[in-house]
């Protein structure tokens, strides 16, 4: 997998997935004997992703790999949808959400820890603001610091999948 980086392959199947209605959410090659390349979209108009929408994009997805040819050997491509609990990777995915529940992990401590549990407030001078749970303190979390975000499947996150007109 040498040379083949996850913001490299991003960079060479994102203006594909953009021009069909989609933007990608995450791009992460893993796997060292059994290569695996997952690659997570959503629709542009935030509709619900089908099977079908994966397959297109998994097929035009294939048709770019095959032709730069960017990964060494054999690997395995698997499209998806985000989901409810999605990963948190731009800042706009933090705007987004903003009021509902994340986990956050940083490469690095942050005043003395790694792992943050909090409502998401707002992203001000590159950092995502959080309220943490347990103490209701505010901490600026730099996003470059960030080595994984996600949201956390609560009722307040269910509700508003279910109903797209309330901002989510």
């Amino acid at each position: 997998m040498a040379g083949a980086t996850n913001e490299a392959l991003f960079q060479l199947i994102a203006p594909t997935v953009e021009a069909m209605g989609y933007d990608v959410v995450r791009v992460k090659l893993s796997g060292s004997r059994s290569a695996r390349l997952q690659v997570m979209a959503e629709r542009h108009d935030n509709v619900a992703m089908t099977v079908d929408d994966c397959a297109a994009l998994s097929s035009a997805i294939s048709a770019v790999l095959d032709v730069e040819d960017p990964i060494p050997g054999n690997y395995d491509l698997e499209v998806s949808s985000p989901g409810i609990d999605r990963p948190l990777v731009r800042a706009a995915d933090f705007e987004r959400y903003a009021g509902f529940v994340a986990k956050l992990e940083t490469a690095e401590p942050i005043d003395g820890r790694k792992r943050f549990r909090g409502r998401l407030l707002d992203v001000k001078d590159g950092a995502v603001r959080v309220e943490l749970d347990a103490t209701e303190q505010m901490v600026a979390i730099p996003l470059a610091a960030l080595r994984e975000a996600k949201l956390v499947l609560t009722d307040d996150l269910i509700a508003a999948s279910l109903n797209p007109d309330s901002g989510e």
